[in-house]
């Protein structure tokens, strides 16, 4: 994916998220994010991909499904739904919504939200499918003009 950085996220008064909300909205494009929160051990780090909300509203456009439970990690779905409710963290202007199911987390800036952090599984999963389906597609006008141009085209049996 395009960018990867290690952010370590301490205090709402750090700026950490902040700066890479920053970087992923100018850049247009998914940050690869190793999160370690605060009193936490390296090794309990966790990995995600802050997609802006465009570029994720593109990539649910063009994929023709949603995300198999599987292909984002998850082992066992039922252990998805289990979590438990917590209240919205705040950092800085942004506040952090995670979802109970999915395991995605919206990241809203004064009651807009702004981008996604997705299981890395789940957005390659879907920056995949839109490729595949958005590189398939033509417009009505497009797909028209192919159909001419192939008409136009002598047979095999005329060459």
């Amino acid at each position: 994916m395009g960018i990867r950085i290690d952010v370590v996220v301490d205090y709402p008064i750090n700026d950490e998220m902040e700066r890479v909300l920053g970087l992923a909205e100018a850049v247009g494009e998914p940050v690869t994010l190793t999160i370690v929160w605060d009193g936490q051990r390296q090794e309990e780090a966790e990995r995600a991909v802050l997609v802006p909300a465009a570029t994720l509203a593109l990539w649910e456009h063009w994929a023709p499904t949603a995300c198999p439970a599987g292909a984002a990690g998850e082992e066992d779905p039922a252990v998805a739904e289990e979590q438990e409710l917590a209240h919205p963290a705040e950092f800085g202007p942004f506040t952090l919504f995670r979802r109970r199911v999915g395991g995605r987390t919206a990241v809203a800036r004064e009651g807009v939200v702004v981008a996604e952090l997705l299981d890395p599984d789940e957005a390659h999963w879907l920056q995949e499918k839109a490729r595949g389906v958005r590189q398939g597609f033509m417009d009505p006008k497009q797909r028209a003009a192919f159909e001419e141009f192939l008409a136009r085209q002598a047979s095999l049996d005329e060459q």
